[in-house]
């Protein structure tokens, strides 16, 4: 199983100077509410939120996944 690592998400999106959800999403042209749940963790991207972010910061899908056990909650990452 896998999860979208929001702390990669925040240091690859500031070293695009993306420092906040808003100054993300519109860098990736997802919705606001769903970049600031993203980018806290909060939430998981749907696939096409994952593959707008992949192409806004230049880094393939899985740069940004982690795998983690089938049992550990939303967000935990090995």
């Amino acid at each position: 199983m896998y999860a979208f690592n929001a702390a990669r998400l925040r240091e690859v999106a500031a070293e695009h100077g993306d420092a906040n959800p808003l100054a993300m999403a519109k860098s990736t042209g997802i919705s606001v509410s769903s970049a600031y749940r993203i980018h806290s963790g909060e939430t998981q991207p749907d696939l096409i939120s994952a593959l707008r972010i992949s192409d806004a910061y230049g880094h393939e899908v899985r740069y940004f996944m982690d795998r983690v056990d089938a049992d550990a909650p939303v967000g935990a990452t090995a």
